[in-house]
């Protein structure tokens, strides 16, 4: 079952804006396709200025339905949790929409075609399959959720084998709208279809990812494996299927949100770090300002990725920016823990020397100008002027980030963020005027960037597919290994044989179809036109399509003087 496509959730809202959304710029986009064949073929002076006038007013409507569209991209806080705590908003995908599928008729028409049997026999199966595509669009948004767009992937896999010959189209076009773009696109293949359920699944999971509670460490936990498979689902999609028609499932949209996902991990590896550590620990906050740096990092690198020619034109500005503004954000952090692990613990005894040097060489990109790192970690003074060098550039960077954020008119809208964002700021502020002294003469240094690290690399999870079982639906038109598209066969031929002296003339092997192995010149199965290689399908009536070796040698001994009817067919 999917979920009510009824109930007002804010989520499923958004999810219908969406659909209305795509259904205008469908619109939108045939009329200007007329309009542009119209203005090509027309060589009437007039007709071109109406038709250039109504072009200009397609094209208009078009770009603020896309704004639209952007927007609602945009409402990553639909999507969060609604604890109290405050954590920073993540970026969640919306799903791919899809249209309704008619398979009735050309399902019928293909098992009545290619195997022979009466189409109308299969009405409950096609009709099953159906309500299971029309339940996949509008998942939950849970593990059953994900479950159900699991099947239906699966399902897909027994269709393609069953009904889509590799040389001819069954005439069924798949309709899916772009996620980031609403644009239209439809194509035959059935890989389509497979894509973009597989789109939907890792979006599925970047939802999920986002409305957990990330106070907590089961919900941080919860969100790391999300956002790990989300991000698995993504480089699965971009490994497998190449040349899908719609944008968002192109390489370099797909290799961005591949690596958006990881820096969500990176950024839930941080909060859980600052959950589980003792802060007030020395080793601890390097750790903590290395991971920082960590998620600066990986942030800047997506914020790359957004902004390369043929990506940056299709990704929501408020993306871009929210990515931009957290990279900022995490190198003023790394810088703040620095700092406070400099000025808040105790300098360095002799017996914890050795330790917090090792751990001190590999902290900075480059060593920090002045005493050596003895003096330096058993000198409050001199690490208070270091700490006072990070606090310096912790702050330019808080407003750095402050200022991108406030270039946003979606993110400006976006309290949580700008919570985040001012906290921090004011925490090194005042870190900075209480280390601050009145007689400082020395010009404040420019601390080095820190190190990026992590304790905890993030993972790709490939989708597991196997563990959502599926049955084959139509499995009554018999194995697969036999009765596939692929496979071709003469049409069913049906023998009566009399036992002879030597039984009936023929010998057996193979399970599910059975399969005659010899033919006895002469004898009485050679003579009715039996072949070796021919599959039994039927004894007597009785459908043998299944049956094992075993089954089929005893409906064929027990049959009595009156001989036996058996049903073939040759590959």
């Amino acid at each position: 079952q999917g979920c009510d496509p009824f109930a007002q959730t804010q989520r499923s809202k958004l999810q219908h804006r969406r659909a209305r959304i795509n259904q205008q710029i469908n619109k939108e986009m045939r009329m200007r396709a007329g309009a542009e064949n119209l203005f090509r073929a027309t060589s009437n002076h007039k007709v071109k200025e109406t038709v250039a006038l109504e072009l200009s007013y397609v094209n208009s409507n078009l770009q603020l339905l896309k704004e639209e569209l952007e927007e609602l991209n945009s409402s990553v806080d639909v999507y969060q949790n609604d604890s109290e705590s405050i954590s920073v908003p993540m970026i969640p995908l919306g799903l791919k929409e899809t249209k309704e599928l008619d398979l009735l008729v050309p399902l019928k028409d293909i098992i009545s075609e290619h195997y022979g049997e009466e189409g109308i026999l299969f009405e409950k199966e096609i009709k099953e399959f159906m309500e299971l595509q029309q339940a996949m669009r509008t998942p939950s948004r849970n593990e059953a959720g994900l479950e159900l767009l699991m099947e239906y992937y699966n399902q897909l896999y027994f269709l393609d084998s069953r009904f889509f010959p590799p040389t001819k189209s069954l005439g069924v076009f798949f309709h899916w709208y772009d996620s980031l773009t609403g644009v239209p696109s439809h194509q035959r293949a059935l890989a389509f279809e497979k894509g973009s359920v597989l789109f939907n699944i890792g979006a599925l999971h970047t939802q999920i990812g986002a409305r957990q509670d990330r106070a907590s460490l089961p919900g941080l936990n919860q969100a790391i494996d999300a956002f790990q498979k989300a991000a698995g689902a993504f480089n699965y999609l971009k490994e497998n299927f190449s040349n899908a028609p719609s944008l968002d499932m192109s390489a370099a949209s797909l290799n961005m949100l591949v690596r958006l996902m990881v820096a969500q991990v990176q950024e839930c590896v941080f909060e859980k770090m600052t959950l589980l550590r003792a802060q007030h620990d020395f080793l601890a906050r390097l750790q903590l300002a290395q991971e920082a740096a960590r998620v600066e990092d990986v942030y800047s690198l997506v914020h790359q990725t957004m902004t390369q020619a043929h990506v940056k034109d299709y990704v929501p500005f408020s993306w871009t920016t929210m990515v931009h503004v957290k990279s900022e954000h995490f190198k003023a952090l790394s810088h703040y823990f620095a700092a406070i692990a400099l000025c808040d613990c105790p300098a360095a005894s002799d017996a914890e020397l050795p330790e917090q040097e090792k751990a001190f060489i590999q902290f900075h990109v480059t060593m920090p100008e002045g005493p050596s790192l003895r003096v330096l970690l058993q000198d409050p003074e001199e690490r208070r002027k270091l700490g006072k060098a990070h606090l310096k550039k912790a702050i330019m960077k808080h407003e750095e980030a402050m200022r991108i954020h406030g270039l946003c008119k979606i993110l400006r809208k976006m309290d949580i963020l700008q919570e985040v964002l001012s906290f921090a700021h004011k925490r090194s502020l005042s870190k900075y005027s209480e280390i601050d002294h009145e007689e400082d003469f020395f010009e404040t240094g420019d601390a080095p960037d820190i190190h990026p690290k992590t304790h905890q690399k993030p993972e790709i999870k490939s989708p597991n597919f196997s563990q959502v079982k599926v049955t084959d639906l139509f499995h009554r038109l018999g194995p697969l290994s036999v009765f596939s598209a692929k496979n071709k066969w003469y049409p069913v031929r049906s023998v009566h044989l009399m036992r002879g002296e030597n039984g009936f003339g023929f010998t057996l092997r193979g399970d599910s179809p059975v399969l005659i192995a010899g033919v006895i010149p002469g004898g009485c199965a050679a003579e009715a036109g039996l072949k070796e290689g021919d599959y039994i399908i039927s004894v007597n009536g009785k459908d043998c399509k299944w049956s094992k070796h075993a089954e089929v040698v005893q409906l064929l001994k027990s049959t009595g003087e009156e001989g036996v009817e058996i049903s073939v067919i040759t590959l």
